[in-house]
């Protein structure tokens, strides 16, 4: 997590305003992110079933290397200033490099705490990996908006490569499947089709995960655009547009977020009683913020609305994935994260050309507000994933195999 997030975070800070310096227009810049998020909905189910037949560590070094030699084609890309239809075709690639991560990660992760006998609560797991990804991000984006401004926005795309090789090492050296015996006794066409049956019984088929899934496009999705659309936002509201640094603000502010939103998410999952009571305080809160981002014109105002949405959606991510992993089975536990991940990704299609458009036409606090508006309609899908009464939304503890999934619910049971 430390790894992986620092590498990644050289760049979120200064991301778009590296797409626009290269010649794109907004509707471009977030054009090619949509084609990132592209790559990931059409690799999300191959790499999760890749992860739940080969192995989760063969996954995870697949996603390294991956990332590390499309970031290098990125950085070319703009050293050429070359047309968009090749940033559009790099930028599917990208999104393949991070689904060998999505799914693959945590279902190494949960199959690991399981087989050790670990007894507490996934969100306090999740949390603590929050606040180290927080801590990578924090120190990778100030660091890339600071790189940026003393030498040029391209080199932070350098040293997010030099880091993922630097990890793909360790994890060749380090990381072990533990847990998890992938079934190597079908050829690979069949155990796909295995794995994808198994996973659509356990994901779509089963009501609680599924209109959670259908929840994420709203968030995640938005989040996408939300998180690359602050850099220029912020430098807008600064009234300087090469001031790089501030732009990395944007993404330290995210990223102290993601710190203290992991510490205090499963204080404030104790709270309540069920996990979507707190997704739901999250969403709403979120919404509720972004559009109040999309109505201010003060700077500071500004960044005390941008840290609130970071606190809340780094309470929702921990709470989200542990009540998610207790209603899958291990064996198709990647691919179905990978599915919801997909699920995310396909907002993210729709969403960041449509409020990127919306942006060039109208601004960014025009988008930010619309941002709000969409992200909202999840609520609606989260109170019937509630309604449907999952042992995992009242579950404390790590459970055994697929128990959330498997299990006679005592409340349907009367």
């Amino acid at each position: 997590m430390l790894g992986n997030t620092l590498a990644a975070s050289f760049i979120w800070g200064i991301n778009t305003l590296f797409l626009l310096d290269a010649g794109l227009s907004n509707f471009e810049a977030f054009g090619a992110n949509a084609f990132f998020t592209a790559g990931m909905l059409i690799f999300e189910i191959p790499t999760g079933v890749v992860a739940d037949t080969v192995g989760r560590r063969a996954s995870f070094l697949l996603g390294t290397i991956t990332l590390a030699g499309t970031t290098i084609l990125y950085w070319l890309l703009w050293v050429w200033e070359s047309p968009f239809w090749a940033w559009a075709i790099v930028s599917v690639l990208l999104g393949l490099g991070f689904t060998f991560f999505s799914g693959a990660v945590d279902a190494w992760l949960v199959d690991a705490l399981k087989a050790t006998g670990y007894r507490g609560s996934l969100e306090t797991v999740f949390g603590r990996a929050q606040i180290v990804g927080g801590i990578a991000m924090l120190s990778g984006s100030v660091l890339g908006g600071v790189i940026a401004q003393a030498t040029n926005l391209g080199v932070p795309f350098l040293i997010r490569c030099g880091i993922l090789l630097v990890m793909f090492v360790v994890a060749a050296l380090l990381m072990r499947d533990l847990g998890f015996e992938p079934d190597r006794s079908e050829g690979p066409l069949k155990a796909t089709r295995t794995v994808l049956r198994a996973s659509i019984r356990y994901g779509l088929a089963d009501p609680p995960v599924r209109w959670l899934m259908i929840a994420s496009p709203f968030t995640a999705g938005v989040g996408i655009y939300v998180f690359y659309a602050l850099q220029p936002y912020l430098l807008e509201l600064w009234g300087d547009e090469e001031a790089y640094t501030v732009a990395g603000l944007a993404a330290a502010l995210v990223s102290g977020a993601s710190i203290l939103g992991g510490a205090i998410a499963p204080w404030v999952r104790r709270r309540f009683r069920r996990r979507t009571s707190t997704i739901l305080l999250a969403t709403v809160s979120s919404a509720l913020v972004l559009v109040g981002l999309g109505l201010v014109r003060d700077f500071w105002f500004a960044v005390v609305l941008v840290a609130l949405w970071g606190v809340a959606s780094a309470i929702d991510d921990p709470v989200h994935r542990a009540y998610l992993n207790d209603m899958i089975p291990s064996k198709q536990r990647a691919t179905v994260l990978s599915f919801d991940s997909l699920m995310g990704s396909g907002g993210g299609v729709v969403f960041q050309p449509v409020l990127g458009r919306v942006a060039d036409v109208g601004g960014y606090g025009a988008s930010m507000l619309w941002s709000g508006v969409i992200s909202a309609i999840a609520v609606p899908f989260v109170l019937l994933s509630r309604a449907q009464h999952p042992s995992a939304d009242t579950a404390r503890d790590v459970t055994g195999e697929g128990e959330g999934a498997q299990a006679a619910d005592p409340v349907k049971e009367g």
